[in-house]
């Protein structure tokens, strides 16, 4: 059988040049190449969800990929389908590149100019690799498998819009509905998820930052399980270790997580980390909520402005959540859309907070009763966005998510 090679190169020249290298080497089937991360991404995951045999065995990825760093890419490769051997291809082939390429999951290392018997060799100990852990993987390796799960990232456009009331509902949502969930608090110097749902804990997301490999076991050592069912990584006690946290850690700890849940809700807070900025460029969904008034309006067209100039996340990419609506505001979703140059979420939440104060003053926001105008609108929203499974038909005309007698109906639920 022939080994099944996928070139990931942007550079259009290169992308002939590998091409037409590989079409020479013997018993070797190139795909057309892709020209991006999130392309790449994609297609692994969508050949995953069919069959590990739809894999390919060897991914060749060029240094001048984007907008991943390629050794940030291959980490996420080498996690995410443990069973695709990476291969990078650069112009420098020394040793500390080798080292990290390494470190980050690669198989092998090929210069460039690119050589046609290094790259057979590399190619062919790369599949060969591959073939190996394709035969075990039946037999109780502890490894990421799959596609994974739907990433979601909920930020505020300012301090006190609702941000975390907005992340904990729709985890609440999605985990009610039957879905495994996981909620990250990655507002790393003043997160307040354990506040709101009363958990005293030990570990944080501080404590994955230093580690290389990250497995499956201790992921789940550094998740408080919460009594909703959902799985907490919190952020740290102490606000000035949230500085440990850089963009590697948190790419590494996001593709660990939706490998593990269905669903993965981050809060971002409000300040921008190079740790939540790489949250929100890996996310499916990038959540933005504000307050129909002046002030978080303008805040909310500086933040989504910013991630532009960024190239975090383009602003016709970025959901705006209206919170605290009411129909006698001035500045109603519509117009906040045409300013923000955003897509504003139909479902708006209304101002209650008179519903909310009793539960956030004991951090029981699990509590918030079914009948809760806030809640009705959260999980609809969580409907809208597709975050939750649809309970089965006679559920539905009953208005109840799968998981929850009490809660109200989201008609517009889809499932993933």
């Amino acid at each position: 059988m022939p080994t099944r090679i996928l070139p990931v190169v942007g550079d259009p020249d290169a992308a002939r040049s590998v091409t037409t290298l590989l079409s020479q080497l013997p018993d070797v089937e190139p795909a057309a190449p892709v020209g991006d991360s999130t392309s790449l991404l994609d297609l692994l995951a969508r050949l995953a969800a069919e069959s590990l045999d739809e894999l390919p065995e060897v991914v060749l990825v060029h240094e001048r990929i984007g907008p991943v760093p390629a050794l940030e890419l291959i980490r996420e490769v080498a996690l995410r389908f443990p069973a695709v051997g990476v291969v990078l291809v650069s112009a420098d082939a020394g040793p500390g590149l080798y080292s990290a390429a390494m470190d980050s999951g690669a198989r092998g290392l090929v210069g460039i100019p690119l050589s046609y018997e290094e790259l057979a060799q590399r190619v062919q100990a790369a599949a060969a690799w591959s073939t190996g852990v394709r035969r075990h993987l039946g037999h109780g390796a502890e490894v990421f498998t799959g596609p994974g799960g739907t990433v979601v990232t909920v930020s505020g456009a300012k301090g006190g819009v609702g941000t975390t009331v907005t992340a904990v509902q729709l985890a609440l949502a999605a985990q009610a509905s039957g879905l495994s969930v996981a909620l990250a608090d990655l507002d790393l110097q003043a997160g307040d998820v354990a506040s709101y749902l009363d958990v005293q804990f030990r570990r944080s997301v501080v404590d994955l930052a230093g580690i290389q490999d990250l497995s499956p076991r201790v992921l789940q050592d550094a998740l408080f399980a919460h009594q909703t069912g959902i799985g907490l990584l919190l952020a740290p006690g102490e606000g000035e270790r949230g500085e440990e946290v850089n963009d590697r850690a948190v790419r590494q700890i996001i593709s660990a997580l939706r490998n593990r849940h269905d669903v993965v809700v981050v809060d971002c807070g409000t300040q921008m980390t190079a740790g939540n900025a790489a949250a929100i460029e890996m996310a499916d969904t990038t959540l933005l909520v504000t307050t129909p008034d002046v002030v978080a309006v303008r805040a909310a067209k500086r933040m989504v402005r910013m991630w532009d100039r960024l190239q975090i996340r383009k602003a016709e990419e970025t959901v705006v959540v209206v919170n605290r609506h009411t129909r006698s505001t001035e500045i109603q979703p519509p117009l906040i859309e045409k300013i923000t140059g955003t897509k504003v979420a139909k479902t708006a939440v209304p101002a209650a907070f008179k519903e909310l104060q009793p539960v956030v003053d004991a951090g029981r926001m699990q509590d918030l009763e079914a009948k809760s105008a806030v809640k009705q609108a959260l999980w609809g929203l969580a409907g809208e966005l597709g975050l939750v499974r649809p309970a089965p038909e006679g559920e539905q005309r009953q208005g109840r998510f799968r998981g929850d007698r009490g809660s109200i109906g989201v008609r517009r639920a889809r499932s993933k």
